[in-house]
């Protein structure tokens, strides 16, 4: 895993701990990922209280910038705790707390799979945004094809753990390389009530198992 021009699988504890100020996340679950017996205020100030700066009043200002750039309000938001906030709002003060730091990549894993559609479509905006403002590299893990087409610059496809094609949003929709990446295009349901879902190109081949994978590509053995 190369990072910047640095391969994180060859750094110390030591070397990879300053490393992680550049990469912060943001989970699927935006509720739980906050702590429900600290003030909202201070969960966005915590990165600051490990990593610095230390002076109070600076570390203030930095929250507040945090949270008005995630559209929430400082004044009101900064004394209350997660639980006084929906879903959609705990993942903006998720955010938040992962931008405080500057990072260099946001890791979003899931981010809008736990919200409500008219929710998911803010916060991926809200994203969208951040990536512009900030010059943020996004790396979305996700299952919703959809999102994944309106988020992506490149998309990475995997099978049992394992990358099987690697392109371009528009061109890998488009035209897919490997017979899985069509396959999980085609399984995509239509709004359409009058279309036909093709599943025969996959009711064949032996189910791998991820304990003991195939040799090669793992999707031989289901490859039509």
């Amino acid at each position: 895993v190369v990072f910047d021009g640095t391969d994180l699988t060859a750094l110390s504890e030591q070397q990879m701990r300053r490393q992680r100020t550049d990469m912060q996340m943001i989970f699927q679950d935006p509720i739980s990922s906050l702590n429900p017996r600290r003030r909202i205020g201070d969960v966005v100030a915590e990165p600051l209280k490990v990593w610095g700066p230390h002076d109070a009043d600076q570390q203030v200002r930095m929250v507040d910038e945090m949270l008005e750039a995630v559209g929430m309000d400082p004044a009101i938001a900064r004394s209350k705790r997660p639980h006084e906030f929906s879903g959609g709002q705990c993942q903006r003060i998720s955010i938040a707390r992962s931008l405080v730091l500057g990072p260099k990549v946001l890791i979003c894993d899931e981010p809008v799979s736990a919200l409500d559609m008219s929710i998911q479509a803010q916060i991926l905006n809200l994203l969208e945004d951040l990536k512009a403002d900030y010059q943020l590299t996004l790396v979305f893990i996700a299952h919703d094809l959809a999102v994944i087409k309106n988020v992506s610059d490149r998309v990475a496809v995997m099978y049992l753990g394992k990358l099987c094609e690697v392109g371009g949003a528009d061109q890998l929709y488009a035209d897919p390389a490997h017979p899985y990446t069509e396959i999980l295009l085609g399984a995509n349901p239509e709004p359409d009530p009058e279309a036909v879902l093709d599943l025969e190109s996959v009711e064949g081949g032996d189910l791998p198992s991820p304990i003991d994978p195939p040799s090669g590509c793992r999707f031989r053995t289901r490859c039509p």
